[in-house]
């Protein structure tokens, strides 16, 4: 009944004192945040030149992006090994000293799944990260969706774009929406004042 009288420039005057108030009760602390996944795009990137754009009080951390070295790490600093298996072996050993260390130091960690290769690491990760008590946020094409619906599951959000994942960031840390996309109705336009219960 009140959200036809409701102007939508009230509206959008209270969401924006809403984000101020908020933001003006942010913490001063510094977020660690674990990149984790998919390295042939620049996907990373764009989320840290996002967060620098923001200003945002975040440090990122993620494994090695070289896919030869983490590769050939353990066998070229311990030994080389003639069995494929036993190569591996010490070098997945070594590139955990780095991985898990990191992501028990994070505040939340990001794990991004490609469309080209399967990254049954970046799945480990997720999984490594869940068993630890440490917030989750997937990125992923749609397409991953079945595939990935048990990793998503333990996520707190799920996104199919870096964009979304420095506005997630920015409210966490801030309070601060992201401008509302067109069509877009706040619940106070669809329910009315006090957002009472469905």
């Amino acid at each position: 009944f009140f959200v036809q009288y409701i102007p939508m420039a009230a509206v959008r005057f209270l969401s924006a004192a809403r984000t101020c108030c908020r933001s003006m009760h942010s913490n001063p602390r510094v977020w660690n945040v674990y990149l984790s996944g998919e390295i042939h795009s620049d996907w990373r990137e764009v989320i840290k030149k996002g967060i620098l754009a923001r200003q945002l009080p975040v440090e990122f951390t993620f494994p090695n992006l070289s896919h030869e070295d983490s590769d050939d790490c353990g066998a070229l600093i311990l030994g080389d090994e003639a069995v494929r298996q036993n190569y591996d072996n010490k070098g997945a050993k070594m590139n955990l000293l780095r991985t898990r260390t990191l992501i028990e130091e994070s505040d939340i960690v990001c794990v991004r799944f490609g469309d080209k290769y399967r990254q049954w690491n970046a799945a480990f990760d997720a999984g490594y990260a869940a068993a630890k008590g440490i917030p989750i946020i997937t990125l992923h094409p749609k397409s991953l969706g079945h595939m990935l619906k048990e990793v998503n599951a333990g996520a707190l959000a799920v996104c199919e774009k870096p964009e979304q994942i420095v506005d997630i960031l920015d409210y966490t840390i801030t309070g601060k929406l992201p401008a509302a996309k067109d069509g877009f109705v706040p619940m106070v336009q669809r329910v009315g004042p006090g957002n009472p219960a469905p």
